[in-house]
């Protein structure tokens, strides 16, 4: 592409996107969920756009949110996902997708079998905002204890809330399969232990 100006109506044509007016000094698109993955598939592979490396994916949370510009509230659904592409073989090239996520349907395909780090991004995402990635390999928690509930980022979580956490997250079988991918064999799997309660204080929740 001669600029990246002259790649909007490129993706306006096959996958229907539309401008995100928020940006002001880049390009990003909003998508569907139903034409993300076949629009990073297109970013990624031809040859006239090459965004050959995924930066990062973000959650956004949209409630109580308010346009500097305008002053207007949020209009539209709470949730956004945002995928940052730059082209490693175009220096200079960067873009962003969008894909806005209602409160019904708080669901996106994974991109993981096009981006190998997608796996650890959309699990961070699901984690934090509690969006589910359609297809992912092993969506389950990051950041957070397997035993937490809730999603810390939602801006509607109580910021003062604790919770009791009474077990160790067991992360062996991840690693044994991971092993077995290498070409290892596991002569003895791992069998998790179950917490001994005489082993912990007994602790209580407060608000």
């Amino acid at each position: 592409m001669e600029s990246m100006e002259s790649l909007f109506p490129v993706l306006e044509s096959k996958f229907g996107v539309n401008r995100d007016a928020r940006d002001k000094w880049g390009l990003t698109v909003v998508v569907s969920a139903d034409n993300l993955h076949g629009l990073v598939e297109f970013l990624k592979n031809d040859s006239a756009t090459q965004f050959d490396m995924l930066v990062d994916i973000a959650g956004i949370d949209y409630l109580g949110y308010r346009s500097a510009l305008s002053e207007r509230e949020h209009e539209g659904p709470r949730f956004a996902v945002k995928y940052n592409f730059k082209s490693m073989k175009n220096p200079g090239h960067r873009m962003s997708v969008k894909v806005l996520v209602s409160e019904d349907s708080l669901s996106v395909p994974t991109i993981s079998d096009l981006f190998e780090i997608a796996n650890w991004q959309e699990r961070e995402v699901w984690d934090q905002y509690g969006i589910v990635f359609k297809g992912h390999p092993d969506l389950r928690r990051l950041l957070n204890h397997v035993e937490f509930v809730g999603h810390p980022l939602r801006k509607d979580y109580p910021q003062q809330k604790r919770q009791w956490l009474s077990t160790n997250d067991f992360l062996l079988p991840a690693l044994e399969a991971r092993l077995e991918t290498l070409g290892y064999r596991v002569i003895e799997r791992s069998k998790e232990v179950e917490p001994n309660p005489d082993e912990f204080l007994e602790g209580s929740i407060k608000e």
